[in-house]
């Protein structure tokens, strides 16, 4: 396929915020447009870089890496498990979890009943406080594009369907929810590129990282002249 970077604009911010494990959906309207107009040559650009670009049909889209590992990484059982908890939640309340979890709002004045109410669970996440559920879940569905912190509340975009496709399904398997609240049986989780797990912030170091997207970023450009040869 012959592709051209001239057209290719949002090379550059769609590359770095994909690179970071970012879901890029309606909430970033430039990087989102170019990717729903360009689909399948930036997928062929970033398949000779080694990485899978996947367009979910609800709206948004990722990298998963073609050289993913076995284990399942800290950050992405922290959110699983949270999405499983906001969903037994809401349902407690008589809310539809579906509508809250795909453009609704969760407030900061809920999140002490909440960490009070499920506090067992959130141990297993390493989650004690208020502060600790804002630092190590909710500020990491922000980073990942999978929420918004807007004017007190969290509201919930499109790619929190990753998380919720697997919560619904253990819902639906009352043995495997039950033994959730039983034991530290990890719940199952979806795979997040480009999120490393190398300290309790589950933050890689921000220098090594740019330096990980230039060189990443030269690497692409140079897979494209090579389809123009």
């Amino acid at each position: 396929m012959q592709l051209d970077l001239n057209e290719m604009t949002q090379l550059a911010p769609i590359f770095r915020e994909l690179f970071k494990g970012y879901h890029l959906s309606r909430s970033e309207p430039e990087c989102y447009a170019q990717l729903s107009q360009q689909q399948d040559q930036y997928r062929a650009l970033f398949r000779a870089l080694g990485f899978e670009l996947v367009c979910d049909p609800r709206g948004f889209y990722y990298f998963v890496p073609e050289q993913m590992g076995t284990q399942v990484n800290k950050t992405a059982q922290r959110l699983a498990l949270f999405t499983f908890i906001l969903v037994e939640h809401l349902a407690d309340q008589g809310r539809d979890p579906l509508a809250v979890l795909d453009g609704g709002t969760l407030g900061r004045p809920e999140l002490p009943a909440l960490l009070d109410k499920y506090r067992d669970l959130f141990l297993q996440a390493e989650v004690t406080t208020q502060d600790e559920l804002e630092e190590k879940i909710l500020r990491r569905l922000t980073q990942l594009g999978f929420a918004l912190d807007s004017n007190g509340s969290y509201r919930f975009l499109p790619p929190m369907h990753r998380f919720l496709d697997v919560c619904l399904a253990v819902q639906q398997d009352r043995d495997l929810a039950a033994s959730l609240h039983a034991s530290d049986l990890p719940l199952p989780a979806p795979t997040l590129a480009g999120d490393e797990d190398s300290s309790d912030e589950d933050s890689p170091d921000e220098e090594s990282a740019e330096d990980d997207e230039e060189a990443a970023l030269a690497r692409a450009i140079a897979a494209e002249r090579e389809f123009d040869l």
